[in-house]
Order: structure tokens, then C-alpha cells, then sequence
């Protein structure tokens, strides 16, 4: 929450809406019981400012009423509040469950929020075939034993990729799929390479693979040494036998099991299970580095850069943070951090209270040794991407600086859009929205719009559509223009035909005068470099080829052009797949199979008769008939 953006009801400006959200709240706190909870603040759209936990609700809850006492960001969350909403919980551990779940869902303005909208890849050794097979995995696990087992968190897909090189390296395990094994007659490439023993067609036994198989889980849960000790073993038998090409089979699987060790930078003996936590604060903004360990070895690192106000504590930005991180990633024995976090024993009890997690899980800051030599390695690369972070925001910032000054905005914006259409002859036509700001581009902000309307296929229609379906919330009043999602700047991939199209529809819609629209256009033969820029009530313009806001409006331009055809071909490609079933109500997707399986075709279908369509498993008379009427009543 950036708590530099003004906001009318604050500074000497008018303290009603302060008053008015205070006797909210007071509202509220009569009727409310001293037991742990929940609580939401919402503003007049009924969208999240806030997301609490408390042990006592009243008791909490009544400290929103000292508004004298609050600081600025808290008084202005205060006058923005409309209503509140509750849940009771059992315990304060419950409480603080719902509370980080509730706002990763909401991702309210006023809380701190962590962005981290990518999941984790896993190693996959799958369970349900006779030769198991080794995979890169995202996304939701399959339980039971044919799911197999997973080994991770890796921080990066580089991580895992590396590992699964390693791993077909040293033991040689298939990476094909059941379809792919089923179909080989002969080996292929990977075994030419000596990456895979080639089970598919008998070039190991069962019982060998299940043993290679074996191994490499040894070595994915930390038993790393143990196995290279084995294979020296082996190597030294078949060097005494003379079995030299045995021996060099061995050699170059101890070698690939050291080079995966070296390449992880650093691991430790004795961690097991742990994630390394680190986090540094400099000119506002934090960097929370997370190092994770899994059997000892180390699966990779991942900075975060959560977002809160200035004057959040360490302590408290790492609590949220942990209760955030864990809502959808598995929870180590040991967290090992540089600053203990807020209420530590509540988060290690209601982390182990989560599914499938440990029975205890530790929170600890290490006060000497190994592990806390660790934890200053994992500062250290905190601080170093912190920096990095830093730099890249201060060229985004100049950047904005440059367009302020460019199209007379009073201040650098912290939110422009940009808005392209896409479409080919009239069909599948979509509309598209990319946000950027401060941080670059904001990705969870962007929205397509599927054009409902036949009649406008055209780009000016497009545009009007996309203009009054953005803005419908500040015409319905849910919108305000002092509110973080109202943009600064709007940009319009066009030229002067959009622009007077947009302006058209924004001057009806009363926005108009609260925005500033520019829109811009290819130069000849659509060179880059070459843009015009159209204003209201200015000559169009164009700017050197080498001047920086130029660039970086190009590059705006080029995010939202990439996204709208990303989702034109998205919508397309949906149609390829639809039938003319999918227009008749009550044809789901087993009677819709029964249909087609029946006639061969939705072109059968369509041409049965009525008699033909009751043969079909689930088709009763009025279906059928409402089937044939589909077809021929029009």
C-alpha cells in the first residue's frame, strides 16, 4: 500500500467520512463478544480494506474508534470503511489460519500482501507403473499411492531441471510418458546417451530399476553421501574385476552426484527439512529471502518484496509473510530466521495444525554456529536482490517521472492503463486492459473483454464497449477518482479515430474530465519509432527515436498488444472445440458424448429424427424434441 497517495478526507481536508466510519464501527463493537475472530472492513463497493485476527474481537475491534490515536494510513482505512463483516473461531489459531487465507483470496489494500502468484515446481516419481518414471510437476498433488511421491519445494524450474539431469545421469530413470514407453521397440535416444537403461524394452529387469529407482529417493531426502559411497564401492569391485567400462559407469555417476552438490552453492549436514528465511528493509520497501532444504540439500532460493507501509515492524512483515507462504506450500520442520517473527509460538502452533505438516514445527533465529552463519549468507543474498529490486523501481519511477512531464500530469501516475483489441474479420473478438505502475507491470490487475455485441465489430465499437464496461462501477458511484484501481493515465492503442470514440463514450459516462487519455498510433509502415501520440486538444506529435519515455510507452503498448492476442487466440481456440450441442440447454457433457458417439457427429445429430434421437442413452421424448426443434424450427 503506497500511503503517499492522497485521499480527500485527510489533511485539513473534511473529517465527515472519518466520523461516519468510526460510528460504523462503534456500531459494531456493541454487539460484538470477547472470543477469538475475524473481522473484515469493507468500503462502499463492499470490496476488503482490511483483514484481522483477533483473540478478543471487541476488544480489538474498538480500537479502530480511537481515531485520534491511529496513524494516517489507519485513519484513512477508517474513513473509507462502509461496513464490517465477521467470523467467529474456536481458537486464536483458527483465527490466524482464516485470517492469512482470507487475505491471499481478497488481497485487501490496507493488509500486508504477498505477492507470490507462482507455484513451486516438484520432482514427480510416479507411482502406479512398473518402471516408475521421473517428471517435472506443478500444481495440485494426487494422493494415494499410484500418485507416486514428490520431492520439493524446488524455488525455480532451473532447480528441478538440473536435478532431473542429475538424477537421469547417476540412475538413469525413464522421463518419457506411458504413452511414449509403450509404443518403443527399440531404445532411444536417451539410452544411446547413457541417460536411461531402456526398461521399455527389457534392457533391465524389474527388480534392477526398482533398485536404481531406490536410490535416487535416497538421494532426493539427503542421503547424497551414503549413495556416493555405495557406487565408490561398486566401482572399486568392478576395477578389481577388471571390468573397466563398469568402473567408468560408476565414475561418471559419482561425478554427476558432485556436480549437482556444487552447483547448489551450499548445503549443510543436520538441517533435514528447513526453510532459511532472511529479511532486510531499505527505503521503505523489504526483501524477504527464502533458501529451501529438503534432506539436507539445498532445492534452491526465492526473493519476495511484500508490500506495506513504511513504518510495519520487521517482525510483524515476517509474520504475515510466513502465515501467507504456508497457505499453499508445505511446512518444513524448522523455519530458521534473522528476526523473530510476531507471536512465533501462536504461527509454529497453527502451522503444525495445517494437513500434512509436521507434528512440531520450530521458529527459531540461530545465535551462533553453522545455522547462523547461514542465515547472514541468506541476508546477504537478500540484500544484494533488495538492491537490485531498488534499482529497477527507481528506473520505473524516472521512467513515470518522464510521462508525467511528457503529457502535463501533476504527479508521476501510479496506475496507467493501456487498452488494445483484437479480433479477425469480426470473430472472436476481444478487448484488453494491462495495468503498470510503479512496481512495472501488474499482472493480477489485468482483464480481457469478451465483445458481447455482433454490431461492433469494428474498432471504435470495441472500444466503446470495453470503455463502458471499465468504468460502469464510477458510473453506479462504486468508483471513486482519489481510489488506487482509478487510473492515472490512459493509454489507447489507436489513433485518433479510437481516441474520439473513447472520448465519445467517457464524456456520456461523466469520466472524461476526471482522466487523462492519450493514444497511440504506428508511425508509416507501422515502423517503431515512428509513433504519433494524439491528445485532446493538442496537435498530434511524434518523440525522438531515442528518447527513454518513448521506449517505455512502446513497451506498454507491445504488454497490452502480446495480451490481447494471447486472449484472442485463447477465445478461438475454445471455439474450434464447441459444437452446435452446446447452444441447447440441458445438453451437458455426457449426453452431449451419448450424442455423438450415437450419430458419429453433431451434422447426424442435427439431421435424426426425433424417434432416432429417443434411442440414445438419456434422451427422453421432450428432449428429443427439443433436440430436433433446435435444428429445424428456426
Amino acid at each position: 500500500m503506497d500511503s503517499s497517495r492522497k485521499l480527500p478526507y485527510i489533511s485539513g481536508m473534511s473529517e465527515k467520512p472519518l466520523q461516519r466510519g468510526r460510528k460504523i464501527i462503534e456500531g459494531h463493537v456493541a454487539n460484538l463478544p470477547a472470543t477469538p475472530g475475524v473481522y473484515r472492513m469493507l468500503d462502499g463497493a463492499g470490496e476488503a480494506l482490511y483483514v484481522g485476527k483477533a483473540k478478543a474481537l471487541k476488544k480489538r475491534v474498538a480500537s479502530y474508534t480511537k481515531t485520534d490515536k491511529l496513524p494516517i494510513r489507519l485513519q484513512r482505512m477508517v474513513a473509507l470503511t462502509h461496513s464490517m463483516e465477521f467470523v467467529y473461531t474456536q481458537t486464536e489459531v483458527e483465527a490466524l489460519l482464516l485470517e492469512a487465507n482470507l487475505i491471499k483470496k481478497l488481497k485487501p489494500k490496507y493488509n500486508i500482501l504477498l505477492r507470490d502468484d507462482k507455484s513451486f515446481p516438484y520432482i514427480h516419481i510416479t507411482g502406479h507403473h512398473d518402471f516408475a518414471q521421473i517428471q517435472k510437476f506443478r500444481g495440485a498433488r494426487k494422493k494415494g499411492k499410484e500418485a507416486g511421491e514428490y520431492f520439493g519445494p524446488f524455488a525455480s524450474a532451473g532447480a528441478v531441471n538440473r536435478t532431473i539431469e542429475t538424477l537421469q545421469r547417476a540412475f538413469k530413470l525413464r522421463n518419457c510418458s506411458d504413452n511414449v514407453f509403450k509404443g518403443r521397440t527399440r531404445p532411444c535416444l536417451q539410452y544411446h546417451i547413457k541417460r536411461c537403461t531402456a526398461p521399455c524394452v527389457g534392457k533391465i529387469s524389474k527388480e534392477d530399476y526398482a533398485a536404481d529407482v531406490e536410490a535416487a529417493r535416497d538421494f532426493l531426502t539427503g542421503k547424497s553421501k551414503e549413495i556416493q559411497g555405495r557406487f565408490a564401492a561398486r566401482m572399486e569391485v568392478a576395477s578389481e574385476a577388471m571390468d573397466f567400462e563398469k568402473a567408468a559407469e560408476y565414475r561418471d555417476r559419482i561425478k554427476a552426484l558432485s556436480a549437482i552438490q556444487a552447483v547448489q552453492d551450499i548445503n549443510m549436514e543436520g538441517i533435514g527439512n528447513a526453510d532459511v528465511m532472511g529479511i532486510v528493509r531499505r527505503e521503505g520497501k523489504s526483501c524477504v529471502q527464502v533458501f529451501f532444504f529438503r534432506g539436507g540439500q539445498n532445492f534452491g532460493n526465492r526473493a519476495y518484496y511484500p508490500v506495506h507501509d513504511a513504518e510495519e515492524t520487521d517482525s510483524h512483515i515476517l509474520s504475515v509473510f510466513i502465515a501467507q507462504l504456508y497457505q499453499s506450500k508445505p511446512v518444513p520442520k524448522s523455519i530458521y530466521v534473522n528476526v523473530m517473527p510476531d507471536e512465533s509460538k501462536l504461527l509454529e502452533e497453527a502451522l503444525a495444525a495445517k494437513d500434512n505438516a509436521p507434528d512440531k514445527i520450530t521458529i527459531q533465529k540461530p545465535s551462533r554456529g553453522k545455522r547462523k552463519n547461514l542465515v547472514a549468507f541468506v541476508m546477504k543474498n537478500a540484500s544484494d536482490a533488495l538492491s537490485r529490486q531498488i534499482a529497477l523501481k527507481s528506473s520505473e519511477i524516472k521512467m513515470l517521472q518522464g510521462v508525467a512531464d511528457l503529457f502535463g500530469l501533476e504527479e508521476s501516475p501510479n496506475r496507467i492503463e493501456v487498452y488494445d483489441n483484437s479480433h479477425i474479420s469480426g470473430s472472436n473478438m476481444v478487448g484488453a486492459m494491462i495495468v503498470a505502475g510503479p512496481d512495472g507491470f501488474d499482472k493480477s490487475a489485468y482483464r480481457k473483454f469478451n465483445i458481447r455485441e455482433a454490431d461492433k465489430a469494428d474498432d471504435y465499437g470495441m472500444m466503446r464497449e470495453v470503455m463502458q464496461r471499465r468504468f460502469k462501477a464510477f458510473v453506479a458511484g462504486e468508483l471513486q477518482a482519489d481510489s488506487l484501481d482509478f487510473p492515472d493515465l490512459l493509454l489507447i492503442d489507436g489513433g485518433k479515430g479510437q481516441l474520439s470514440a473513447v472520448k465519445e463514450t467517457l464524456l456520456e459516462m461523466g469520466v472524461w474530465e476526471a482522466l487523462t487519455v492519450v493514444s497511440i498510433a504506428k508511425g508509416p509502415d507501422r515502423n517503431a519509432g515512428r509513433e504519433q501520440f494524439f491528445v485532446e486538444g493538442k496537435k498530434p506529435f511524434q518523440l525522438p527515436v531515442n528518447d527513454a519515455a518513448l521506449h517505455y510507452l512502446q513497451r506498454l503498448r507491445d504488454e497490452a498488444h502480446r495480451f490481447a492476442i494471447g486472449a484472442h487466440r485463447k477465445r478461438r481456440a475454445g471455439d474450434i472445440v464447441k459444437s452446435p450441442l452446446d447452444e441447447i440447454g440441458g445438453i451437458g457433457p455426457s449426453r452431449k458424448k451419448a450424442l455423438l458417439q450415437y450419430f458419429g457427429s453433431a451434422k447426424g445429430v442435427a439431421g435424426a429424427r426425433v424417434e432416432d434421437l429417443q434411442k440414445v442413452e438419456g434422451i427422453s421424448r421432450a428432449m428429443a424434441e427439443k433436440i430436433y426443434g433446435h435444428f429445424h424450427e428456426k
